[in-house]
């Protein structure tokens, strides 16, 4: 049976010449990705009987370029000798000899730039451990799935192959210095995107974040990964944000005026916290714009929370007592989560994406978002999901009741005038996102 050949390329039921040997290779190789509808499939599991069964299934969903391979040793050599264009690489991790953790060591450390979904029946927990391990590499994981695998997930898994965009290349930070800040604040390079966020039960659009960029002459738009850290060490954060908090509550006082009745969320830092004027300084700024203190949400990373001394505190409680909202952002990717619910004045949880996208299909963290929102819940704080990219995302957190969404599947960061035809594409589609 060729399903279980350890070193045979088995025949595609493709259009293409049925004995795909060495000869035919360029033939699928270079193939234009835009005419290749599905990906070229290598199995790699040391028991017969799994393979044929996983080949069958696969065949059954309508993928019928699928090779196998019985041992790690196998699927090199067949990779490395060229015989066929893989683009997925479905392995097992248990194998012997050569398990599937140096299998995709080696296999990373060679000319292979495919994908690969990994299958193992050692549970979740040591699955998304090894995802860990693998996000150095330079290969794309599609994801890791726990044996046997169904359909649905393995089609899900699948459905993420995309064979006409390149990897992304890596960004590389330019480094920045204190001056170049100063220069930056007096020519007035900074911009904001804003990020719609919607309510999950109705679809409505309830508000944005404001997000920073530097619009620098010669490196573009640099995120604030790139600077804001360099503005808490030497001082220029202060009127950073309050460059970023007047922008963005001049942005909702137009949009208001215009009959749009959302708020704002704003990230702020810790030094922010610290200055014993900032709660005052941000009233003052909502009252000239004579918007209301619950129209603005001021969002502070859990990390920096983490060690948080009394003024920060004292600032926080001043502006709870203003009626502003408070967000702790990124939940959960912290190392002190509940102490920080209970001892600051939060009104909202955002839940950081790495709990959110996904999550339907993976058994490690789909608890922990479950566990979140009914946390949240019981302490009567909003919940925002962030990351949310599919619909799958967005079902299952209607279906565990969050309130607010966020994410590429919505909408990307876009400019303050750009947000009502955002708005007209998106209430086109509302009505059938909200209708389960």
């Amino acid at each position: 049976m060729l399903e279980s050949s350890p070193d045979i390329w088995p025949p595609f039921e493709t259009t293409l010449p049925s004995a795909l040997g060495p000869p035919e290779v360029p033939a699928l190789a270079n193939m234009g990705l835009a005419q290749r509808r599905q990906p070229a499939l290598l199995l790699v599991d040391d028991d017969p009987f799994m393979l044929g069964m996983q080949s069958r299934m696969l065949r059954s969903m309508g993928y019928t370029m699928i090779g196998t391979a019985e041992s790690a040793d196998a699927a090199l050599a067949l990779l490395g000798e060229g015989r066929a264009a893989v683009d997925v690489v479905i392995c097992d991790l248990n194998m012997p000899g050569v398990d599937g953790l140096e299998f995709l060591r080696r296999l990373g450390d060679s000319d292979f730039r495919g994908s690969v979904i990994v299958l193992s029946g050692e549970g979740p927990r040591i699955i998304h451990a090894v995802q860990k391990l693998l996000a150095g590499r330079p290969l794309r994981i599609l994801g890791a799935l726990e044996k046997p695998a169904g359909r649905a997930v393995l089609r899900v898994m699948l459905d993420r192959w995309q064979t006409t965009i390149a990897p992304a290349p890596q960004r590389t930070l330019p480094t920045f210095t204190a001056a170049d800040l100063q220069a930056a604040q007096q020519a007035e390079q900074w911009v904001l995107h804003y990020q719609p966020k919607v309510d999950l039960r109705t679809g409505a659009l309830t508000g944005t974040e404001a997000l920073l960029r530097w619009n620098h002459p010669e490196h573009g738009l640099v995120y604030p990964d790139g600077f804001i850290g360099l503005a808490e060490d030497c001082g220029a954060i202060g009127a950073l944000t309050d460059w970023v908090l007047r922008a963005a509550l001049a942005q909702l006082a137009r949009w208001q005026e215009d009959g749009l009745n959302i708020h704002m969320a704003v990230n702020v830092s810790m030094e922010n916290l610290r200055a014993p004027d900032f709660a005052r300084k941000v009233g003052a700024m909502v009252r000239q714009r004579r918007l209301s203190p619950q129209d603005l949400t001021l969002e502070v990373t859990e990390s920096r929370v983490m060690a948080i001394s009394a003024a920060p505190l004292e600032t926080l409680v001043r502006l709870r007592m203003q009626r502003f909202g408070l967000s702790i952002d990124d939940f959960g990717t912290g190392h002190s989560s509940l102490a920080q619910l209970r001892d600051v004045p939060f009104t909202e949880l955002k839940i950081d994406r790495g709990f959110v996208h996904g999550a339907r299909h993976n058994q490690l963290i789909r608890p922990m978002l479950e566990g979140s929102v009914g946390i949240a819940q019981r302490l009567g704080l909003q919940t925002v999901a962030e990351g949310v990219e599919t619909e799958d995302d967005w079902t299952l957190l209607r279906e565990i009741g969050c309130d607010i969404a966020r994410g590429y599947f919505i909408g990307r960061p876009m400019a303050g005038d750009h947000l009502g035809a955002w708005l007209a594409d998106w209430q086109a589609k509302q009505p059938r996102l909200i209708a389960s």
